[in-house]
């Protein structure tokens, strides 16, 4: 009986090491990912980089379809190098796609300070969420399927207001989507800690997507907001 309780208490523990080992690489992925997504937004504002912008919903189509094949490669060679280039290829897609929002942001007077806002806002939300994630005793998982039928809500809200052009509904949809993803960081993080996500690709790229829409939709409320014109 002792053997059997020193063997599962080993197994326990080697089981917990192999989670936080997944969570550190996670972490480390995740900033290395930073860095093509910072190139490709500078490069897509110095080439003034614009995604058929104008027909907003043939754009929308084709950048969906675009990062849900980069989404099917990065599943494909997760447990492989590759899977690290075809992440952090998709991420520089996505700081290309980013750079028409910061583009325009930093058509404001005060347009640097705002991407700074958004940038310190995003990382205080996931230093906070993140802890709250690791030390609290609650279980988050049963937040799945609720937070994805938000983000399906939230998809078919921006569809309709690409052709509405409503301030107000894009103010909404930003402000609920911060608070969704926001949410997700907790699901993710805690996903990895609990066993659940085993694979530090996968976690790196859902915890980078939450990242990105926190901080795609504070810069742009910053923007409605803030902005400052002459």
């Amino acid at each position: 009986m002792e053997q059997n309780l020193q063997h599962t208490y080993s197994a326990s523990g080697e089981s917990l090491l192999a989670r936080h080992r997944v969570l550190r690489n996670t972490y480390w992925l995740l900033a290395l990912s930073m860095i093509p997504t910072v190139l490709g937004a500078w490069i897509g504002v110095q080439a003034k980089f614009s995604f058929f912008a104008g027909s907003p919903f043939i754009g929308f189509m084709i950048f969906m379809a675009i990062a849900f094949g980069f989404f099917y490669a990065i599943e494909k060679t997760k447990h492989s190098g590759l899977g690290v280039a075809v992440l952090l290829g998709f991420t520089f897609f996505m700081g290309l796609m980013l750079s028409r929002l910061i583009g325009h942001v930093l058509g404001y007077n005060n347009g640097g300070s705002l991407v700074m806002t958004a940038f310190g806002g995003t990382a205080s939300i996931f230093a906070i969420m993140a802890t709250v994630a690791t030390v609290s005793k609650r279980d988050f998982s049963g937040m799945g399927k609720w937070l994805f039928a938000g983000v399906l809500i939230i998809l078919l809200a921006a569809v309709a207001n690409i052709f509405l052009q409503l301030p107000a509904l894009q103010m909404t949809i930003s402000v609920i989507a911060i608070a969704i993803f926001s949410a997700y960081i907790l699901y993710d993080v805690q996903q990895v800690l609990n066993g659940g996500e085993t694979n530090y690709i996968s976690a790196t790229l859902a915890i980078y997507l939450d990242l990105y829409n926190i901080f795609v939709n504070l810069l742009s409320l910053l923007g409605i907001m803030g902005g400052e014109r002459d």
